[in-house]
């Protein structure tokens, strides 16, 4: 039946795919590849299921693009630590001074919403992007909707089309990985060979 919700919600991710604008992509993969070259670190912020793309991410990056890659949502004791003391709006930002954030490195936004200091969503990601901006940091987003905080300040971010409001969470959330898969796998970006595809 052609009407079912698998079929719906397999068509509008085929949707989703078509309108990508895929010269965003080789932009940040060129980016990427310029951070690698220059010794520069990417710090990879996400919450939620967004936090658990980005333990992933992180993995993909060092091994597969041999950047220096990290995510703060990695160490759990030190977030609730910082939550418990000092409050969860600036778990990231502060995170991010005691790594020694600089110029030479890279935020990677993964959000659904990028973050908003008006309506109080995602308020750690908003303070971490304004002291990224602080330190001259690279700023790259992977965002739903209409990209939030993060698409007003990212030096690039792609945005991952509204195709049906009741499944933006979904979808991007989804799209976060099959975009930095792509980014992984992009020649600017890749350095070496994954498992499946290196065995004949």
């Amino acid at each position: 039946m052609t009407d079912s919700y698998a079929h719906q919600h397999l068509d509008e991710t085929a949707r989703i795919v078509a309108a990508l604008d895929a010269t965003v992509l080789d932009r940040m993969a060129a980016r990427l590849g310029a951070l690698r070259g220059r010794g520069g670190r990417l710090f990879v912020l996400g919450v939620g299921g967004s936090a658990a793309n980005a333990s992933h991410a992180v993995n993909d990056f060092r091994k597969l693009a041999g950047i220096e890659t990290y995510a703060p949502t990695d160490n759990v004791s030190e977030l609730t630590a910082r939550t418990n003391d000092e409050g969860w709006d600036t778990v990231f930002a502060a995170w991010l001074q005691g790594s020694h954030l600089r110029g030479a490195d890279t935020i990677l936004v993964l959000s659904v919403g990028g973050g908003s200091a008006e309506h109080n969503i995602s308020p750690n990601i908003v303070k971490a992007l304004v002291y990224a901006q602080e330190v001259g940091a690279e700023i790259l987003g992977i965002v739903g909707r209409d990209g939030g905080f993060t698409a007003t300040v990212a030096d690039e971010c792609i945005i991952v089309p509204t195709i049906n409001p009741d499944n933006v969470t979904p979808h991007t959330e989804a799209f976060q990985s099959v975009i930095w898969h792509l980014l992984v796998s992009h020649p600017m970006v890749k350095t070496s060979q994954t498992k499946w595809e290196s065995t004949t």
